[in-house]
């Protein structure tokens, strides 16, 4: 393969494979990584590879589920090709070359052929732990480590076995333990196509391009090989396991074949000759070879093709190699069947084909239920299903797909179509089949007659069909449903409401029963309007039990006035009359159940609150009929400032319920975080609360609502007090009442917040209302689409976060501001968090190339060599999580040396990223 092909090679599979490779968070060998075996603990090598018998697929307490690297793992240790040690797998740990040697050994199944004898001698300088030493001998003997190379002086200068394993090296040693030796040195003189094809060492790139060749490797991001990084036992056991698909080597306990049955707890296996029967059980994993992550036993069928490997036998790891199933169908004219002689015949132009059928065929409905061979009527038309993995063609089931259906039958209600009046059902044996309902059909549940509309695709059912028409459908099991209807009357247990046809429905309300209101921010019961003239139109959401679980106002029929005037109050007939806003009087009655509100500081009665209703007294009035529900003394104006004229001093105030109000400048404004404004200094637009004197005709304030994004100067949870920097300084923020809530509404703690953090702050006036935490995503920029306002971020965790930008962006650096996402680098870290009013800001962190000098631990910072005499930022503090990375392989802070050059990635004068070029 030339250097053009093998980099055109590389940057295919780099497309197809990336992205999920950049979301694992760590790129190995073969695109993905790779494991070993068992590294011997310190001073008793001997007991390092414990017997197979000890291994347990799954057992790894340190291999989560959704691992990158667990389908290998599972994979290999159900081979016994990897084992663990204490229940551990430690996939992050580095290699040795003597652990790789052993597991290439096991890998080629020629580990048992090592000599155990303690006579055993290598050449003296070529250093290996005693556990190894038989194995390593082996490895020269089979040629999978070559002499000449492995014992040269220069290749001896530290210990031999402990040396950590390199890309390079371990591209060698596979391709060996493959026995593709020759065709390494046919592509030896080759470039390798990567960046840095230079720092490959020469006798090794006819492995990495014979690597290559087979698709074990794409490279690293940024087409780079990183030839001398460090490789750890999950990208080994990975690489391994790939490798794999070119091994000649039998393993043990593993079979292909065809899945021919998987029921209660077992699956069958033909593999050609007989079926094998493996039990399954919780500790069984099922992958695909077309993925990387599980899947479940459902997604394995009857007759699809499968690798199982299993022990004593119990599967502990099955692949899905093909998800066809391995059959045909012949669909036909049903002639007759003799039961006696196991056969059947259709019957076209041409004659009467016959075919042969046994004890193990299944006859069944278009639905798939069961039914006996000898009720197939003639010229049915039937679909046969025949396998084609054995050669012998067997019949597995005959399919009556058309003809007059007659049954009673459970399932599932998939779907309703209510135009063309038909139901589709999911059988017991999970077949779909749809009916047209007669038009006498009865629908039911629970002994309730139903309607059509009322059934809910989910539910449990029996269904009954006579001449292919539903006749009767009894709901067992209903999932959620809903009715409408008037609501009448609401006590604590019950719902009683008026349905459309005019009868009454009764409802129990379950243990918790959400409010829907539109226009109220928090409904409670108390805000439902039961009558039986007047009541809410409500729509009624109930559950599998018929409990009522949310109860929303769809329609009602609540008068409301605002800014009614007076005209007089009847102290003896609590008898109100009001000018409405068609200059006729209304009259409205007040008792003891109306709602009082007044915010001039009097406590609403209706004894205290009559001397008040004065002529030309302002009040805002909710009513069903004569009936007074609510009864507001006017003491404020909520809405947004429509326009301000300088020559009159006076302001137009449009309120949320449509009115235009023109009143006199107010003495005070209030806006959060600023001082001394005026009415000029608020925007047009604003949302606004205007504060009335008692006489109700002119404004004492004007409060401005707020949001705004703000940073934490400090939090001071033991006081309940936090502190936001404004433009003006840092404010003073008590926290006892306000609620505090994350991004998706979570209620959290002060003590979850921390200095610096940013907040969404709203607020009324100078009085804040709520505190909304900003997430803050820290990483590298991995992805962008301009055209589409998208960008992906790769967190300091490996997880990938996607943010749309909806078009609207700020990109921040030291030197200034974009709005454009195309300004951005892939190779750029950021910290992205949405604006208050939604807008990304994406601020750029700043990087320095430096060389290191050496770590404080005491102090937890870094010291780097100085530019200059003069120069004095050269010490840098350390984030608690900083990452420290070389390509994909993490590394700690003290395996930094003396002037290894560094990139060093600054939050806030913290570091949060060192990479060792």
């Amino acid at each position: 393969m030339s250097g053009l092909n093998k980099y055109n090679y590389y940057c295919k599979g780099y497309t197809k494979k990336a992205i999920s490779v950049l979301l694992a968070g760590a790129i190995a060998f073969g695109g993905a990584g790779t494991v070993l075996a068992d590294s011997a603990p310190a001073g008793n090598t001997a007991v390092a590879a414990s017997t197979p018998s000890a291994v347990r697929t799954g057992a790894f307490s340190d291999v989560n589920s959704g691992f990158w690297a667990e389908k290998h793992i599972y994979k290999l240790a159900a081979q016994e090709i990897i084992i663990g040690n204490n229940g551990k797998f430690r996939p992050g740990d580095p290699v040795t070359q003597q652990e790789a040697v052993l597991m290439a050994l096991r890998f080629m199944k020629l580990d048992d052929q090592a000599s155990g004898g303690t006579a055993t001698a290598l050449p003296t300088g070529f250093d290996v732990s005693n556990y190894y030493k038989p194995y390593v001998v082996l490895a020269f003997q089979r040629n999978v480590l070559d002499k000449t190379t492995e014992m040269a002086a220069e290749n001896l200068k530290t210990s031999w076995g402990t040396r950590k394993a390199t890309r390079e090296w371990i591209a060698e040693l596979l391709i060996r333990a493959l026995g593709k030796t020759s065709d390494a040195q046919a592509v030896a003189s080759e470039p390798s196509g990567f960046a840095d094809d230079a720092k490959i060492s020469i006798d090794k790139r006819g492995y990495i391009n014979a690597a290559i060749d087979l698709g074990l490797t794409n490279g690293l991001s940024g087409n780079i090989f990183n030839p001398q990084g460090e490789v750890t036992r999950a990208q080994l056991a990975t690489f391994f396991s790939r490798a794999e698909a070119h091994s000649a080597a039998v393993y043990n306990n593993t079979s292909s074949g065809i899945v021919t049955e998987v029921k209660e707890g077992k699956m069958t296996l033909y593999s050609g000759a007989s079926n094998a029967v493996y039990s399954l059980n919780s500790g069984t994993a099922y992958f695909s070879s077309a993925a990387e992550t599980a899947i479940s036993l459902n997604n394995i069928q009857p007759y699809t093709k499968v690798t199982v490997i299993g022990k004593n036998g119990t599967a502990s790891y099955v692949e899905l190699n093909d998800p066809k199933p391995q059959v045909e169908t012949i669909q036909g004219t049903f002639a007759r069947l003799s039961v006696s002689s196991n056969k059947l015949w259709l019957k076209n132009a041409d004659g009467y084909p016959e075919y042969a059928f046994d004890n193990a065929t299944s006859f069944v409905d278009a639905g798939g239920s069961a039914i006996a061979a000898s009720s197939i009527s003639e010229d049915s038309i039937v679909a046969i299903t025949r396998e084609t993995f054995t050669g012998q063609n067997k019949i597995l089931k005959v399919q009556v797909t058309s003809g007059v259906v007659n049954k009673t039958a459970s399932g599932t209600l998939k779907s309703i179509d209510l135009t063309a009046k038909t139901i589709t059902f999911t059988n017991a044996s999970g077949t779909d089949e749809t009916f047209k309902w007669a038009d006498s059909a009865l629908f039911s549940y629970q002994k309730a007659i139903l309607v059509p509309s009322e059934l809910k695709a989910g539910s449990a059912v029996n269904y009954k069909i006579v001449d292919n028409l539903i006749v009767s459908v009894e709901v067992t099991q209903a999932v959620e449903r809903t009715v409408q209807g008037m609501l009448t009357d609401l006590n604590g247990s019950s719902v009683v409401y008026k349905k459309a046809d005019g009868t009454r429905g009764v409802q129990l309300l379950a243990a918790s029963t959400a409010i829907v209101i539109p226009g109220y921010a928090k409904p409670a019961t108390s805000d439902l309007i039961a009558d039986a003239t007047y009541g809410d139109t409500v729509e009624l959401t109930l559950n599998g039990s018929d409990q009522v679980t949310k109860i929303a106002v769809v329609g009602r029929k609540l008068e409301q006035l605002f800014g009614t005037s007076v005209v007089s109050y009847n102290f003896k007939t609590k008898l109100l009359t009001v000018m409405g806003s068609n200059n006729q009087a209304r009259v409205y009655q007040l008792d003891e159940n109306t709602k009082f509100i007044n915010d001039f500081g009097n406590v609403p009665t209706l004894s205290n609150i009559a001397s008040m209703l004065t002529e030309n007294q302002k009040l805002n009035i909710s009513a069903l009929g004569q009936r007074t529900l609510s009864l507001e003394i006017v003491s404020k104006y909520e809405g947004t400032l429509a326009s301000v004229n300088t020559s009159t001093r006076t302001l137009v105030l449009k309120t949320t319920d449509g009115r235009s109000l023109t009143l006199p400048y107010p003495p005070i404004v209030e806006m959060f975080g600023r001082t001394g404004l005026s009415i000029t200094d608020v925007s047009v637009g604003s949302v606004v609360t205007g504060f009335l004197m008692p006489s109700q005709d002119v404004l004492t304030s004007l409060k401005v609502k707020t949001s705004q994004q703000l940073q934490l100067a400090y939090v001071d949870a033991a006081n309940n007090k936090l502190g936001v920097k404004t433009s003006g300084g840092n404010i003073d923020i008590y926290t006892l009442a306000i609620p505090l809530t994350d991004e998706t509404g979570q209620t959290i703690k002060l003590s979850d917040l921390k200095a610096g953090d940013y907040v969404n702050v709203s607020a009324l006036g100078s009085s804040p209302l709520s505190i909304q935490s900003v997430k803050l995503t820290t990483g590298q920029v991995t992805a962008i689409d301009a055209a589409a306002g998208t960008l992906s971020v790769k967190d300091y965790t490996g997880a990938a976060q996607a943010f749309g930008t909806g078009g609207s962006v700020k990109i921040v650096r030291d030197n200034g501001t974009s709005t454009a996402l195309g300004s951005l680098s892939l190779s750029e870290r950021a910290e992205v968090r949405k604006d208050a009013d939604g807008t990304t800001i994406v601020r750029i962190l700043p990087v320095q190339t430096r060389y290191f000098s050496s770590y404080d631990a005491a102090a937890g910072r870094i010291v780097v060599k100085r530019d200059n005499v003069n120069d004095e930022n050269y010490r840098f503090i350390l984030s608690p999580n900083v990452y420290i990375h070389q390509g994909d392989t993490t590394l700690s802070v003290q395996s930094l040396k003396e002037n290894d050059k560094i990139a060093v990635y600054l939050n806030n004068n913290v570091v949060v990223e060192i990479v060792k070029q």
